[in-house]
């Protein structure tokens, strides 16, 4: 890679740019983008019928007598599109007891931003389609994409303060949170107790065994399903269970670095003499045994050594890859349909279109900025160490692209036909806007790239 940077620095740079979108420990807007591309090309495509009905395809799952029924489509929101919320929960969980979130104040400042974004753009929204068969799609502007978003700061790494994530990842989730409630209680029609009841059973028992100290994952995984299990039967979408399990999470390792050193030291040595006396003894079995008896102290340092490490790191470090590659691309493939006709393009001046781009383009920072501003003034949040006011705007600004829910949202609003797709011609649209101003801002805002990777000095 260095000699290909060498000899090629345009596309080394090129490259580097784009690397978040695409690479990294984190969740990525790359690959949803890209099947974005390719939803919107087979659906305005000579294919688009085979394609939808693909999408559309039932699959039932049974067992025993029970059975469910939803749609390929159905089953990647409903089973799949959880695992992205299980990362934002453990997520936005670490940051609020480890990272630049621990203070309560400053756990307050993107508290009120979510309050803020989710009033102020229905408001908006509102204002401008009330008394129009569009009211009911006033939920599409409630929510944010987490992965474009974090793609987006993504692309200035360490020209930006870490804070700026944490505050981002914190708005997003409680602005998700938010837009999942609007889909139990708005876009529901009834609501299931013992769903609710299983759900909440099999999230006490995760607590329970979280408390008792027990090790192992089988359980927890099992108990994981009956919680999403319980949600899905419950009639309230099934991505909230992903961000209660994430909250559930520990942030904190089994075993702390002193712990481990007292606990490991000895069983090195024996490690040590076990391995020692294998290299010098000349009886094959009795080599054997050695070789054995110090392949079992290497096995408990291997354990210890995964005791340190916090069980939300592991979590997310195993889900990322899936959620970048496999989860969001499949969303954005199943639910992306907006076919360009002039009748759709006439729909951009309509209440619909205009409604969901003032809430998202408009509402967004304007609430976010608004009750993030008053919130500090009144002396109940506090801004993130090194964020300013004009990085807040751009965080507002990028919190306008409401993708991933907002299309779904759509889909609950409206079902299928015309207004389904003018909402999701309206979320296109804010989003590709949200996402230039954002961009701009905060552009303006990140240090010089030679200042940011200068290497420090002493």
């Amino acid at each position: 890679m260095t000699a290909r940077a060498h000899h090629s620095p345009a596309a080394s740079a090129f490259l580097h740019k784009i690397e978040p979108f695409f690479a990294g420990s984190e969740v990525t807007g790359g690959p949803l983008l890209i099947a974005t591309i390719i939803a919107l090309l087979f659906t305005n495509s000579p294919w688009s019928g085979g394609f939808e009905r693909f999408w559309d395809t039932p699959l039932t799952i049974g067992f025993g007598a029970r059975e469910v029924t939803h749609t390929l489509a159905e089953w990647i929101d409903h089973a799949l599109l959880p695992l992205f919320f299980v990362i934002v929960g453990a997520d936005v969980k670490r940051e609020m007891v480890l990272g630049p979130l621990a203070h309560w104040r400053t756990a307050a400042f993107p508290l009120a931003g979510a309050i803020g974004g989710m009033l102020v753009p229905v408001a908006l929204y509102l204002a401008v389609a009330s008394g129009t068969p569009a009211a009911p799609g006033w939920g599409s502007v409630i929510t944010t994409d987490t992965a474009f978003g974090l793609a987006l700061i993504a692309l200035f790494a360490t020209r930006l303060p870490a804070g700026l994530r944490a505050l981002m990842l914190a708005f997003a989730a409680v602005d998700d949170v938010g837009g999942l409630l609007v889909i139990a209680f708005a876009y529901s029609d009834t609501i299931d107790p013992r769903g609710v009841a299983a759900a909440v059973v099999g999230l006490g028992g995760i607590i329970g065994l979280r408390r008792l100290g027990w090790i192992s994952t089988v359980p927890y995984v099992l108990l994981a399903v009956a919680v999403w299990g319980g949600v899905l039967e419950s009639g309230i979408h099934a991505t909230i269970a992903g961000v209660l399990i994430g909250l559930t999470v520990p942030v904190a390792p089994r075993l702390d670095q002193a712990r481990f050193a007292e606990r490991v030291q000895p069983r090195v040595d024996a490690f040590r003499r076990a391995h020692d006396a294998a290299e010098r003894t000349d009886d094959a079995e009795e080599e054997s045994q050695l070789r054995k008896r110090a392949e079992e102290r290497l096995g408990y340092l291997h354990e210890m050594a995964s005791a340190t490490r916090e069980a939300s790191s592991r979590l997310i470090e195993v889900l990322t890859p899936w959620v970048n590659y496999v989860v969001l691309p499949l969303f954005a493939l199943s639910n992306v349909r907006i076919h360009f006709s002039a009748d759709l393009i006439d729909m951009i001046g309509s209440p619909l279109v205009l409604g969901v781009v003032a809430g998202l383009v408009v509402g967004k920072p304007l609430g976010f900025l608004g009750f993030t501003w008053l919130a500090s003034r009144l002396g109940l949040a506090q801004r993130p160490d090194h964020v300013t006011w004009r990085m807040v705007i751009g965080v507002g600004a990028l919190a306008g692209i409401g993708f991933t829910i907002s299309l779904f949202i759509a889909g609950l609003a409206f079902g299928g036909g015309e207004m389904r797709e003018a909402a999701s011609l309206g979320v296109l649209v804010a989003s590709l806007l949200a996402a230039g101003i954002g961009y701009v801002i905060l552009r303006s805002c990140a240090e010089p790239r030679q200042r940011a990777e200068a290497p420090s000095e002493g």
